[in-house]
Order: C-alpha cells, then sequence, then structure tokens
C-alpha cells in the first residue's frame, strides 16, 4: 500500500495541516460543524463575516436553491465582534481548530473598528480574512473589491488587528488582477478567490424576486469555472501572492484542479450545507486522486497547471 500523501501547506507562512478548509459563511460563527468533523484535523475554519457591531441581516426569505447551486441574501447577519469573542470563539478554540476571522464593515472606519475589537487573540487564531466584497457606503454602495483603492484602504484598516490579513475578492470587475495587486500593495499577506457571483431568481407563481433582498449571492457547482479562472489570472501575474480557493468545490477533482490553477489551500462552502460531513469527503477523494497519480506532497499541485 502506498503510503499517504503529505496533506501539509503553507499560506503565506501559516501552516495548516490540510489544504482543506472551511470557507466563510457556511459553517457558522462557531464550532457548528464541530458535531459532523473533527475541527483539529481539517485545515481551518472560517467564521462567518463579523462587523464590530451586530447586525440584523436582510429580511427573509434569504436562501433559494438555483439550477447549479443556491442564492443567498442572509445579509451578513451576526453577533458582532465583541459578543464573537466571548460567546463562540472559546468552544471553536476548544475543538483544536485553527480559526480564520473574517470581518466586513460599511466604511473604512468599520473595518478599523472590526480589527482593533479583535486584538490580543490567542493563538488559534491564525488569520484575518478582509471581506471586502461588501457595499462601501461612501462610495455610492460600490463593493470595496471594484475599487483597488477603497480595497486598499480596507486592508490598511485591519491592520490594527496584528494578524496576517486575506483578502476576500469579488468576481464582480474587469480585472481581478489590478484588485489583487492593490490588496497585495496594501499589506495582504494572501487573497481569498473568489466571494459569490450576483444573481437573481424569480418566483414565476407569485411574479416576484424569490428573496427578501431582491439579488442575491451565487454560490455552488455554477460558480466553479470562474474561480477557477479567477485563481489562474491572479497566481499567473503574481505567483508570490498565496491563493485560497474557493468556489463551487464539491469533490476532491474540484479541489486538485483549485490547487493546479493556482491555490494554496481550498475552501469549501455551500457543499457543506446539504453535507456537512462534506469537507471530510473531499479530503479522502483528495487523498485517493493522491495516491493514484503518485503525488506524494499535496503542495506541489499549487500552480502546476501554469506548466
Amino acid at each position: 500500500m502506498s503510503p499517504t500523501p503529505d496533506l501539509s501547506v503553507r499560506v503565506a507562512g501559516v501552516a495548516l495541516d490540510s489544504p482543506i478548509v472551511a470557507a466563510a459563511g457556511t459553517s457558522g460563527h462557531g464550532a457548528e460543524l464541530g458535531a459532523y468533523l473533527d475541527l483539529s484535523k481539517i485545515g481551518a475554519v472560517t467564521v462567518k463575516s463579523l462587523s464590530a457591531d451586530p447586525w440584523p441581516g436582510n429580511p427573509a426569505p434569504r436562501v433559494t436553491p438555483v439550477r447549479g447551486g443556491m442564492l443567498n441574501s442572509v445579509g451578513l447577519q451576526g453577533p458582532g465582534v465583541a459578543r464573537w469573542r466571548e460567546e463562540e470563539l472559546p468552544e471553536l478554540a476548544a475543538s483544536g481548530a485553527k480559526v480564520i476571522v473574517s470581518v466586513w464593515g460599511k466604511t473604512v472606519a468599520d473595518f478599523a473598528r472590526a480589527a482593533e475589537l479583535l486584538c490580543g487573540l490567542g493563538p488559534e487564531v491564525i488569520a484575518l480574512e478582509v471581506n471586502i466584497s461588501c457595499p462601501n457606503t461612501e462610495d455610492r454602495a460600490r463593493m470595496f473589491a471594484q475599487s483597488p483603492t477603497a480595497t486598499a484602504e480596507a486592508i490598511d484598516a485591519c491592520a490594527a488587528a496584528g494578524l496576517p490579513r486575506w483578502a476576500k475578492l469579488t468576481p464582480a470587475v474587469a480585472s481581478i488582477v489590478e484588485i489583487a495587486a492593490a490588496a497585495r500593495d496594501a499589506g495582504a499577506a494572501a487573497v481569498t478567490l473568489t466571494n459569490t457571483a450576483l444573481g437573481l431568481a424569480i418566483d414565476l407563481e407569485h411574479r416576484r424576486p424569490m428573496l427578501g433582498g431582491v439579488g442575491g449571492g451565487l454560490s455552488g457547482p455554477a460558480l466553479h469555472s470562474i474561480a477557477v479562472r479567477s485563481v489562474f489570472e491572479c497566481f499567473q501575474a503574481m505567483p508570490e501572492l498565496p491563493i485560497v480557493g474557493v468556489g463551487g468545490v464539491t469533490t476532491g477533482e474540484d479541489a486538485i484542479e483549485m490547487m493546479m490553477a493556482g491555490a494554496s489551500c481550498v475552501g469549501v462552502g455551500t457543499a457543506t450545507l446539504a453535507r456537512p460531513r462534506a469537507i471530510a469527503a473531499i479530503t479522502r477523494q483528495l487523498v485517493r486522486w493522491c495516491d493514484h497519480h503518485g503525488v506524494s506532497r499535496v503542495a506541489e499541485l499549487t500552480g502546476v497547471a501554469h506548466g
């Protein structure tokens, strides 16, 4: 029997035991997935994005299935950073998980305040995901990640947390490479590619949008090829910038494709809603593929599609 491949990877100096991490938005704010997985055995848990203050989110209905995935308009509901630290983080830390805390804001000042509230976290928190795929109320409600300047300002504002900053970008841009470069130049140690794509579904019987927030973010398999292209383009332009590949990963082969395109590790999100143990299954499939193809270290797959 061939030895199990080495699954360890490094993302901007952060060591992970596995390249498969729980993506933000679908694994809750704490240890919810711990009922189905040993969280100490996966790469990391990225918590649902938090704002400095509690936020109620969007009106219901918030989620609807669509062809190839789902649309969501949850609206970043959350308890706020302080309550998360007090009520959710202790159980997550006790599980042995490595934690990536994700933050969002409506203004640059919001990001700065969220980052300040995260000072002094324990060693279980390994990185800060700066979710700049959200509306900037100081710029006609364009997403921060649709402007190089706003991207840089938000990334810079989060330095106060004292954690490696990973910029979460949107595919809804003319050049994702330009935005990723702006994030890197502002201090981002890595980029997360990508967030949901904008979509809409109509209730034919009631003749109105399916979601209370009208439009929503498209995730699931329909997003995968878009995410792979984003990863490929950014790695091609900036191979030194680590990438977390996220979008429509439902199988081990999907994860391998992300890594071949240039991702250092891979996030699993929507798949866990239907299958809470999806991360474990995807990891097993990845291991089998590596065994079959003679890959002894999964980190060697990163960027191989570039020749």
